[in-house]
């Protein structure tokens, strides 16, 4: 019999202004792109060369379509909790109950505790964390004093789940 989760979750970066700005920087470089490759009119004051922007389109298309790659899962079992952070895991990391000596749902502070979203190394005695958007999170400590913080966007479904498992208080 297949082992059933209690919590799952999968989170994107979905954040609109990141989008605009991605989506408006693609914009300006296709639009010199078609100006100078198709109208034969050089873009801007000091034109790149029409291999310079043909490099420059498809890097900033690449790098918008490896930003929407991202994707942040996280799972909750009975034998422990399961995230990956595609593309940079491949494969999820296992957290075993046995291996933590706290887990709790908590607010955070993003930037002033970890610089920001994504994989994160925090300030002072903050630890990791692997964060999308918003600013709630399960909150691990390890026995050896480390702590990763997992970003979520279902703080109540996550605390239900640990309830459950009668690991967790809400702090």
């Amino acid at each position: 019999m297949e082992k059933q989760p209690l919590f799952i979750e999968k989170q994107r970066f979905n954040q609109w202004w990141m989008w605009l700005i991605l989506l408006g920087t693609n914009g300006i470089f296709i639009y010199g792109w078609i100006q100078q490759i198709y109208l034969n009119i050089p873009f801007g004051d000091h034109p790149m060369s029409n291999t310079g922007l043909w490099i420059a389109v498809l890097v900033m298309l690449a790098f918008t379509v490896f930003m929407r790659s991202f994707c942040l899962e996280t799972s909750i079992y009975e034998d422990g909790i399961y995230v990956r952070f595609v593309p940079l895991q491949k494969s999820f990391r296992i957290y075993q109950w046995d291996m933590l000596e706290e887990v709790y749902v908590r607010k955070y502070a993003p930037l002033s505790e970890y610089g920001g979203w994504g994989y994160r190394v925090g300030f002072g005695n903050a630890g990791g964390a692997l964060n999308i958007a918003g600013d709630m999170g399960i909150q691990l400590v390890f026995k050896d004093k480390m702590s990763l913080l997992i970003g979520t966007q279902k703080p109540e479904e996550a605390q239900k789940a640990l309830t459950l498992i009668n690991l967790s208080q809400v702090e």
